[in-house]
């Protein structure tokens, strides 16, 4: 436990001190904010969890590999509506980079419901579905992993640690597998939704993976 909390440190630090002046203050409001208002659980080995008093907010980490953990964060709209002739969407959101963070920059910076200044955002994608956003691959963000190798070297190795994290979060909220699956990525990103979605298909198809995939959506990729 004490290894892995160095090794999670040393991470957290490299990343903190890659980053400019205003993502430096979001990362300390965000945790200032997590810190004040989840309650955190520990769902099974290697996985824990924690969210909102409200249920409307949750994240943790995904054992995705022995040793190899993935950050997520989970929004749920407050505008969402149970129509079974309309299902309310899901979206899952890919930064490009590699190494650009998902929950960092995606999040406060473009789409979340607060900006960088933990203000809320009007033009927020939370409007019109659920938001799903992941610091991946491993070591971008608050993922990381306790060796150096563990690192990930393709796009398809990236992809089979997403599809495991989505196993896991899927068995884990059954109201997911009711919304259809959209993933969304930008820059290099675009190619980690395609070869994502591909992994997430068949492992669909192998009944590995409870979900509606609805499609995969990617801009300014390379």
């Amino acid at each position: 436990m004490k290894r892995r909390m160095l090794y999670s440190f040393i991470i957290y630090m490299k990343f903190f001190l890659s980053c400019s002046l205003n993502m430096k203050m979001v990362i300390m409001k965000v945790l200032f904010f997590c810190i004040l208002g989840c309650v955190s659980t520990v769902s099974s080995i290697g996985n824990s969890s924690g969210g909102t008093m409200d249920g409307s907010e949750a994240w943790g980490y995904i054992e995705v590999r022995p040793r190899a953990h993935m950050f997520w964060w989970l929004y749920k709209s407050p505008n969402r509506v149970e129509d079974p002739s309309k299902p309310w969407p899901t979206i899952l959101w890919l930064q490009g980079g590699p190494g650009g963070s998902g929950v960092g920059f995606g999040n406060f910076g473009e789409i979340g419901p607060l900006d960088v200044n933990l203000k809320p955002r009007n033009s927020t994608w939370l409007q019109k579905a659920d938001l799903m956003f992941v610091d991946s691959p491993v070591g971008t963000g608050f993922s990381y992993v306790e060796d150096d190798k563990l690192f990930v070297k393709t796009d398809e190795e990236s992809a089979r640690d997403l599809t495991t994290l989505l196993k896991a979060i899927y068995k884990e909220n059954a109201t997911l597998e009711k919304s259809p699956l959209y993933i969304f990525a930008e820059s290099y990103g675009g190619k980690f939704a395609v070869t994502l979605g591909l992994s997430v298909l068949q492992a669909i198809q192998q009944g590995q993976l409870q979900l509606q995939l609805g499609g995969t959506y990617y801009f300014h990729s390379l």
